[in-house]
């Protein structure tokens, strides 16, 4: 155990402010998983909690894997895993899975393991990965649009596309973070403009005909549809539409500024989705404003440190790698606490390492350790005077493509 620990590379602060997260993250879900139990008669209190931990310990062992492996190899391995990752995306859409009472085809199951495995998250990390390598080669390069297309708007269309039909959401996000990362990368401004005027225009019709044809999409479009006008006219909308928001809202007023105390929550056992969308609600009203507040602080100085990691990275590659996974993590966090306070619609985004779920865990950790591989060192002193291994055919196709 000693050996492992003295083998840990990379920024220390991030690996303190991921296992504080981790920590934590055991008081809620310990407590919101009675809801799963009482009343959706799932399992038992002990038995979440085990599940969770085990979610943990083998996330952090893909943050350790991932982590010792040299940044220059994700270029090779993207080049790999964006075909699968978009065969992987078109054979969800074939399969239909029904978890915590949603019936959606978002995810897969995992051969002989039997969990359910959310292909979208997978695609949105190798997808960022594809990006920052592509960005990295064109940095000194005047290009057309006409020249950027097949390169970097044609897979970035593909994963956006075959996400699109069942997570509306998870589609529009991962565009607005590979537009930030492609001004971050020097795409020039005069084709990001041109390309969000026509997403916008693009994603209004889509809705437009959607919410007029809901036969297209029957099982998302009325879901989307009362999203929508719950947040923007919540006057108008239902009381089932209404019925989260409001107890979550319930929850954030009864936790005050010091909170219940630990397992105290009473909304958590009627707050459907306690254990993962709505997970920050019961943290209020257990932990109150302070917890809820020490919470944000954590995810703003994990944000500080990834910013750190890529100022301080010795290659273009490595800075924008560590921006476009670690930007994403935050991004949902911020958009998770956004939606319990009605600041944004509901999207069906964890928590990133406190909500209950295997897939956002894993990739989480993923990112984290891609993170921390870009913080080592001595693997950034490596990467500044790296030249293509000629023994090593993932840096040799890396550098063909």
């Amino acid at each position: 155990m000693f050996a492992v620990f003295k083998n840990l590379k990379g920024d220390k602060a991030i690996w303190g402010i991921v296992a504080l997260l981790a920590l934590f993250s055991f008081l809620p879900v310990y407590s919101a998983s009675t809801n799963l139990v009482y009343v959706n008669d799932d399992g038992t209190t002990m038995g979440h909690l085990v599940k969770h931990a085990v979610l943990l310990f083998l996330g952090f062992g893909i943050i350790y894997g991932i982590h010792r492996i040299p940044t220059h190899y994700f270029k090779g391995l993207s080049i790999i895993a964006l075909p699968i990752v978009l065969i992987l995306l078109a054979y969800t859409l074939t399969v239909e899975t029904r978890i915590g009472g949603v019936t959606a085809n978002r995810w897969i199951k995992i051969p002989f393991v039997g969990m359910n495995f959310q292909t979208s998250t997978l695609a949105s990390v190798v997808l960022m990965i594809w990006i920052a390598r592509y960005l990295t080669k064109i940095k000194d390069i005047k290009i057309t649009f006409k020249e950027s297309i097949l390169p970097l708007w044609l897979p970035t269309a593909l994963v956006v596309l075959l996400i699109l039909p069942e997570n509306f959401s998870t589609a529009i996000i991962i565009c607005f973070l590979v537009l930030i990362l492609s001004f971050l990368g020097g795409y020039p401004l005069k084709y990001l403009f041109a390309i969000v005027g026509t997403g916008i225009v693009l994603s209004g019709m889509f809705l437009f005909v959607l919410f007029k044809t809901p036969e297209i999409l029957p099982q998302r479009a009325g879901t989307w549809k009362s999203r929508i006008e719950t947040f923007w006219s919540p006057e108008k909308a239902g009381k089932d539409d209404l019925h989260q928001l409001t107890l979550a809202k319930i929850a954030i007023a009864e936790g005050g500024v010091l909170g219940k105390g630990a397992g105290k929550s009473v909304i958590k056992n009627m707050l459907s989705q306690s254990t993962s969308d709505f997970i920050f609600a019961i943290i209020i009203e257990e932990y109150g404003l302070l917890g809820g507040g020490a919470l944000l602080f954590f995810y703003l100085l994990l944000l500080f440190r990834i910013v750190v990691v890529a100022n301080s990275a010795k290659t273009v590659f490595s800075k924008l790698l560590v921006i476009g996974v670690g930007l994403p993590i935050v991004f949902q966090a911020f958009i998770n606490m956004a939606v319990v306070v009605q600041l944004f619609p509901v999207t069906g985004q964890p928590l990133p390492l406190i909500s209950m779920g295997g897939t956002s865990i894993w990739m989480t950790c993923m990112a984290i350790g891609i993170i921390l591989s870009a913080s080592n060192r001595k693997e950034n002193l490596e990467e500044e005077s790296y030249d293509i291994d000629e023994s090593n055919p993932l840096e040799i196709l890396s550098g063909q493509l």
